[in-house]
């Protein structure tokens, strides 16, 4: 059975290294909402850094889930003091469960103050799509899909949960789910919801979009 890949993408005001309260305020709230999504029901994974190391994103070995990418937009530093952003790459069985992880509980009580550490882009925070049972999604894969998303909106390779597709590429919508619903913006890695994109791209899979092969558990 296919599951959902789940990649959200924000850029920080200040560096991941950055001593300010403010900053250390967004480790702790994100370690909690961390915790609590791990125990949500419909949460099968996330890519986590082998060393843990705060900032050190570029460096991290992540593992199966491949070498660490950002979208194109993001302008700051790549180095464990000056990078500024914040990401995630995760798996859910399926859109519902991933929904409501992120707009219930402790998590929508951060999306509610998002701004006080995120900037605004212009650009999607986050991006969905369906991967067959078994595989992981790589961080280069996530972002190739949010950058689609970006200039093309949303198809079956690359969507939001306001504009969504089942897993045999056909449109769907869940009760709940929905451009009336969905109207929160943010940008973290579990906070996030992306500006509303009303361009539809080609149902088509276009070229460069292969799913990846690496398996879980393999």
């Amino acid at each position: 059975m296919p599951h959902l890949a789940l990649y959200t993408f924000g850029v920080l005001k200040s560096p991941l290294a950055d001593p300010a309260p403010l900053t250390r305020e967004f480790y702790d709230i994100g370690e909690a909402v961390y915790r609590k999504i791990s125990q949500h029901p419909g949460y099968l994974a996330r890519a986590e850094a082998a060393d843990g190391d705060r900032g050190g994103l570029f460096e991290a070995d992540w593992g199966a889930w491949g070498e660490f990418a950002v979208p194109t937009w993001y302008g700051k530093g790549h180095t464990p003091q000056t990078t500024a952003l914040s990401a995630t790459l995760s798996l859910w069985t399926d859109l519902r469960h991933a929904f409501d992880a992120i707009y219930t509980g402790l998590h929508r009580e951060a999306l509610n103050r998002r701004y006080d550490w995120f900037e605004r882009t212009g650009h999607p925070n986050y991006v969905v799509w369906w991967v067959s049972d078994g595989v992981i999604p790589a961080w280069r894969d996530g972002v190739s899909r949010l950058e689609h998303l970006h200039e093309h909106g949303s198809a079956r390779h690359a969507f939001t949960f306001h504009d969504s597709f089942a897993p045999d590429g056909t449109p769907s919508r869940i009760k709940g789910i929905g451009p009336k619903s969905d109207q929160v913006r943010c940008a973290d890695p579990s906070i996030s919801d992306p500006a509303p994109h009303t361009t539809q791209a080609p149902q088509s899979t276009p070229e460069g979009f292969t799913e990846p092969t690496t398996k879980l558990g393999g």
